[in-house]
């Protein structure tokens, strides 16, 4: 599978792992998949661009409770996506949190399931051997 085609299907399983989620979690509400697809990708670049920056920011917060704090961060970048969204509606910082949480989970389930083959364990032990 080509790497624009696994990104494509990343994206479209990320977006159907939030529409499972008002399922789970009461206080959140996905109105379309239109809705969650644009909820996906701006969700992935807050991960990528606005959360590095947060976690170094809260540094010494985040040492001092052991990593914890990094939950605080994505659930707040999970709520702050709902406000810049007419689509995505979470009520509460709790609905964030745990809906914050399952998407963790739901879209490491979604990278595992469409991994990258070249970045199998087994290949990479194969290639360290050489």
């Amino acid at each position: 599978m080509s790497p624009g085609l696994r990104l494509l299907l990343r994206w479209a399983l990320n977006a159907a792992a939030l529409l499972i989620i008002p399922e789970m979690v009461s206080g959140i509400a996905v109105h379309s998949y239109t809705s969650a697809l644009a909820a996906a990708l701006l969700l992935g670049l807050a991960n990528a661009l606005v959360r590095p920056i947060l976690i170094l920011i809260t540094l010494p917060i985040t040492l001092l409770t052991l990593g914890l704090f990094t939950l605080v961060i994505n659930a707040l970048l999970f709520w702050g996506v709902s406000g810049l969204l007419a689509g995505l509606r979470i009520d509460d910082f709790w609905s964030a949190f745990w809906g914050a949480l399952l998407y963790s989970l739901l879209t490491w389930l979604v990278n595992i399931a469409i991994g990258d083959p070249r970045r199998s364990v087994g290949i990479v032990i194969e290639r360290h051997r050489r």
